[in-house]
């Protein structure tokens, strides 16, 4: 998978439904053994809500999926919760829904609803970024062929990580994966062979409040 959608930051946010409310918290997590820490601490924090229901996926290809209803009638809950994460395509993210019972009752139509309504708003309250697969490169070249080089990455929307200029330019940049071929080839052509590239090893990356992170390399991952 190339690009995959993940939970950078956490977040909370809290609905209410026939004065219930719902509070949803949202992590980031990288295990089954992270998401259930998660879930054991929202549980002993909101000890006294009517529920904590849970829900969380695991791996690039939701490898590891388990949700809770948490004494709610079943599949009102955790089910629905899960649903929105897979829905949405996120993953490595974990979600708990602490529900404070308000008096008056839901049905289960209603149930499902406030779940994944509460889900979405979680999700809208944490930073959801797309990781994507790629690859390190240096280019360099002297300056006429800068100019030519700098459009063809600015074309294909490609991320400049920083460029040293010294009596030649050198370009770092990170090329996604599904770009790497064409891209060499376009360069080589543009300057007819007199830039240099220098392939560095494979890492996934996102855009970041337009800011270019670099992850740990994705075969270490």
């Amino acid at each position: 998978m190339d690009q995959y959608k993940v939970v950078y930051e956490g977040g909370e946010a809290e609905i209410v439904e026939k004065k219930s409310r719902f509070i949803a918290s949202v992590q980031p997590i990288q295990s089954e053994e992270e998401a259930l820490a998660f879930i054991h601490a929202l549980k002993k924090k909101y000890w006294d809500a009517s529920h904590n229901c849970s829900a969380f996926t695991v791996g690039k290809n939701h490898e590891l999926t388990r949700c809770s209803d948490d004494g709610e009638p079943s599949q009102t809950a955790g089910r629905p919760m899960l649903d929105v994460l897979l829905r949405e395509n996120i993953h490595n993210a974990a979600v708990v829904v602490t529900r404070y019972f308000g008096g008056t009752l839901l049905g289960t139509g209603g149930l499902v609803r406030a779940y994944q309504k509460s889900t979405q708003a979680g999700l809208a309250a944490a930073v959801v970024i797309e990781k994507q697969q790629g690859y390190l490169l240096d280019i360099g070249t002297d300056y006429t062929g800068l100019g030519k080089i700098q459009y063809l990455l600015a074309q294909r929307d490609i991320s400049v990580l920083d460029t040293e200029y010294t009596e030649q330019a050198l370009i770092h940049a990170v090329i996604p994966s599904d770009k790497k071929t064409e891209l060499e080839k376009a360069v080589t052509e543009s300057t007819s062979g007199a830039a240099k590239l220098i392939w560095g090893s494979q890492t996934e990356f996102a855009v970041i409040a337009d800011k270019v992170h670099i992850f740990d390399h994705a075969q270490k991952s």
